[in-house]
């Protein structure tokens, strides 16, 4: 299989960070873990695992619960996995 993309590994260290923040609302720590799993899993392609993601991260991005620094994050994953293309 071929090496993971800079890009999709970024995405991983900042989808942790949010996931492990206790200050985050539980339903968007959720989503981050989910993202974890979609990015990590080896049977979808990178530009599926990036997409799927992305979509994920639209919805809890436009939540009004979530709190500025981890909508930041979630706008730094996007622009990270907008970047990953199938080959």
């Amino acid at each position: 299989m071929a090496e993971m993309p800079v890009q999709i590994r970024q995405a991983l260290e900042l989808l942790k960070q949010i996931a492990d923040d206790k200050g985050v609302p539980r339903n968007i720590r959720r989503v981050a873990t989910e993202s974890i799993e979609v990015l990590l899993d080896p049977k979808m392609s990178p530009g599926l695992k990036a997409a799927t993601v992305i979509s994920k991260l639209d919805e809890i991005s436009m939540d009004p619960n979530t709190p500025l620094f981890a909508r930041t994050k979630i706008w730094q994953v996007t622009s990270l996995l907008e970047q990953v293309k199938d080959m």
